[in-house]
C-alpha cells in the first residue's frame, strides 16, 4: 500500500477543484501552485498510483494525448474548446443511438466528443469582434 504524500494530495486536490478532465500539464502546472518543486516525473507515478486506486480514469481522444478524470465518471462525453484545448464533461446523451446503425449491426459502445469554443474562449471572440 502507498502512503499519501504531500505531492499525490495536491495531484488530489487538482482534479476535485478543476472539476474537469485534465491534461499531464494542467495537472503539473495547477499542483505545483501547491507544491513547488512538483517534477514531471513524480506527476506521472502518482497518475499511475491514483489510476490503480480507481481515483482517476484516462480520457483517450483521436489525436489528442491522454487527458485523466476522476472516477467512476458514469456514462458521459466530452466537450474539446478548439482553442484553449481544455477538455470539458458532458453529462447526457442522444436518445436511441442504435437507430443509426445498419441494419444487422449490433451497437455496443459509443463516445461521442464535441467540438468548439468554451465559455471564455467564446467570451474572447465575441469581445475582439466588436
Amino acid at each position: 500500500m502507498q502512503r499519501d504524500t504531500q505531492q499525490k494530495e495536491a495531484i488530489r486536490l487538482t482534479f476535485i477543484r478543476a472539476g474537469r478532465p485534465l491534461s499531464i500539464d494542467e495537472i503539473l502546472s495547477y499542483a505545483r501552485r501547491q507544491v513547488a518543486g512538483l517534477g514531471i516525473a513524480t506527476v506521472y507515478r502518482n497518475i499511475k498510483s491514483l489510476q490503480e486506486e480507481k481515483f482517476i480514469q484516462p480520457v483517450d481522444l483521436p489525436g489528442q494525448t491522454t487527458r485523466w478524470e476522476i472516477a467512476p465518471g458514469g456514462h458521459h462525453h466530452h466537450f474539446l474548446c478548439r482553442t484553449c484545448d481544455k477538455l470539458y464533461e458532458i453529462h447526457g446523451c442522444p436518445e436511441d443511438l442504435s437507430r443509426l446503425v445498419p441494419e444487422g449491426y449490433t451497437l455496443e459502445e459509443h463516445d461521442i466528443l464535441l467540438r468548439g469554443l468554451c465559455k471564455n474562449c467564446s467570451r474572447k471572440n465575441n469581445t475582439r469582434e466588436r
